[in-house]
């Protein structure tokens, strides 16, 4: 009862912001014209948002590779790209459930499934934090050392958590949360990574990159941008996206992610421009996802 008032006073409190928001900055939000060279960025924005979700698939791939499990990389992202779709359904587990079952019937094992399907998200907050704390270090290169100390040790905590020591206990928790069964062969099995999980690490850098890319190109096909605004705009989305994942109550970040975004960029740009390229960004990640889904679909039956 409480988790439903609390996804309730999330999702009422965001599209509360996101209304007010919208109100108070209509008239301007009504005046940003994209043109034809707007739209091409569009354009390019939304391919870049579909490689970033194909490349986490291969990253999904490497996962399983990493527990041992013999993967065919191609057949497995088109079922990451087929499920991605399914987190903005109630629950935002379903994508993680399509998943789980699909390796099953691959004959991948129930927990090395399971694990791989907790880690993701995990790495993915790891590599997200990681943006956030560098991303802040390069903005605040000229304050005090104090600053630039919490930051170093904020990073280096980040990559000691996604140590096998720190990170198998927490993905055992993960694990006996979702199934709320103790007594079942899955919620006994000893889940856990043996190897210090670099490479994905690095892959998910490589997909908040790619990420972050796409929702830059999109706040430029609405504004001029200058390099120094980078590593604000990559860390702000990253932050974003962060909570986006994290927050209960918002499937596929819907709602958190834009009010997160629009609050931390507002000093830095427009409001009115922050507001639009977060809709826009929205839409080109529904149609990125919806095309990868249809294209994974559509190629696997092509090459039956």
């Amino acid at each position: 009862m409480i988790k439903k008032i609390l996804r309730w006073l999330i999702l009422g409190g965001t599209l509360f912001f996101l209304a007010t928001a919208l109100k108070n900055n209509w008239q301007e939000i009504s005046a940003i014209h994209i043109d034809a060279a707007g739209w091409a960025i569009i354009a390019i924005a939304t391919g870049v948002t579909l490689l970033a979700h194909t490349w986490a698939g291969w990253i999904w791939t490497w996962i399983l590779k990493d527990l041992n499990q013999s993967v065919q990389s191609s057949l497995f992202i088109y079922v990451y790209l087929k499920t991605n779709i399914a987190k903005y359904l109630p629950g935002n587990v379903w994508h993680y459930y399509g998943r789980i079952m699909a390796a099953k019937n691959a004959n991948i094992s129930t927990s090395a499934a399971t694990l791989s399907v907790l880690l993701e998200p995990l790495l993915m907050a790891a590599a997200a934090l990681i943006i956030v704390l560098l991303g802040g270090f390069v903005v605040t290169i000229n304050t005090s050392t104090t600053v630039r100390v919490v930051q170093i040790i904020g990073l280096v905590l980040v990559l000691c958590a996604i140590h096998p020591r720190f990170l198998n206990p927490l993905i055992r928790l993960l694990h006996r949360l979702k199934t709320k069964k103790s007594d079942t062969a899955t919620s006994n099995v000893n889940l856990g990574m043996k190897n210090y999980p670099l490479q994905p690490l690095l892959g998910e850098l490589g997909f908040l990159g790619l990420r972050s890319s796409g929702f830059i190109l999109t706040l430029y096909a609405l504004s001029p941008l200058n390099w120094s605004q980078i590593p604000v705009l990559l860390g702000a989305f990253s932050f974003a996206w962060l909570l986006g994942l994290v927050v209960p109550g918002a499937p596929g970040g819907l709602g958190v992610f834009e009010t997160t975004a629009i609050a931390l960029l507002q000093n830095y740009f427009p409001v009115a421009v922050v507001i639009s390229a977060t809709g826009v960004y929205r839409l080109i990640s529904i149609v990125a996802e919806t095309s990868g889904a249809v294209l994974a679909s559509l190629d696997e039956r092509f090459f039956e």
